[in-house]
């Protein structure tokens, strides 16, 4: 059947980095597909939460927990309702194929005088305020790296990707702050490393965060289908691929994704949903 718009426009927003936006797009066609128009917005971490614990944000894609935004959620925690978990993300340490692993196996190894001798020391991070950030720099000080002349340095995805892809160009020695999904994990084969002392988190669950207010304008349907959509470490970062590689939009990266799985997008509750590939509302691309 036809879908009309059901009720007012539902903002989602987004951590800003482009797995979080992939992620986003797609939680963006669920809710087109159940009739509404949707505004998207991003922030870093920190400001994404602040601004759904203010009531600008309804739908936060997505909240990595327990270990890397729980204690940001934790400050609003009884004025949302968190859906079950589309993905299943954790935090790595990890070296470039070209390193061999019989010399850096784990984090520990980075600590021997043969390997210090050959790695680029100045380890490069996302904002401080991601998990993986926090988690680094703790490694730094707990493997007494900074002794050796490590140093952890957080900032921009653009500088982040840059770095690996120059690393990986010069065949260098060097250690990547990196997580699952994300989409250099397929594109260069870069290798986990090792690390006993759970310094990195726990794998948590990637989940959709709806605002209380926000359920009761938002079809339930779509909730239902939000609740109930897998897309999986590899699906993220199927979709992230496609942004970062092929170059597509985040929204035409979700199309193409969904027109490949669409049973993602199938009826929930009995009802059905038919719209065009790229949903009932155009918007930003």
């Amino acid at each position: 059947m036809s879908v009309q718009p059901f009720e007012p426009t539902v903002t989602v927003g987004n951590i800003a980095l482009s797995f979080h936006r992939a992620a986003a797009a797609v939680t963006r066609r669920v809710l087109e597909a159940h009739g509404h128009r949707v505004n998207s917005v991003e922030a870093p971490h920190e400001q994404m939460f602040r601004l759904q614990e203010d009531g600008d944000v309804d739908v936060l894609v997505s909240a990595w927990l327990p270990s890397s935004h729980g204690t940001y959620l934790s400050h609003y925690r009884d004025r949302v309702r968190v859906l079950t978990p589309h993905y299943r993300p954790y935090c790595v340490w990890a070296v470039p194929p070209h390193v061999p692993a019989e010399a850096v196996r784990e984090v520990a190894d980075l600590a021997r005088p043969e390997v210090a001798e050959r790695m680029t020391t100045a380890i490069r991070g996302i904002n401080p305020g991601a998990g993986i950030s926090r988690f680094s720099a703790r490694i730094v000080a707990e493997y007494g790296l900074d002794r050796l002349g490590y140093s952890f340095t957080p900032g921009t995805e653009t500088d982040f990707v840059a770095r690996v892809e120059q690393g990986i160009a010069d065949q260098e020695w060097f250690v990547v702050p990196l997580w699952r999904p994300q989409y250099l994990n397929r594109l260069h084969g870069l290798r986990a490393l090792e690390e006993p002392k759970g310094l990195l988190g726990t794998v948590d669950d990637a989940s959709p965060v709806i605002s209380w207010e926000a359920l009761d304008r938002i079809h339930p349907d779509a909730v239902a289908r939000l609740d109930g959509l897998a897309l999986g470490n590899d699906g993220v970062e199927e979709i992230d691929a496609l942004i970062n590689v092929d170059g597509l939009t985040p929204l035409q990266a979700a199309d193409r994704f969904l027109t490949a799985h669409p049973e993602l997008l199938a009826a929930v509750s009995g009802h059905t949903a038919s719209v065009s590939p790229r949903g009932p509302v155009s918007g930003d691309e």
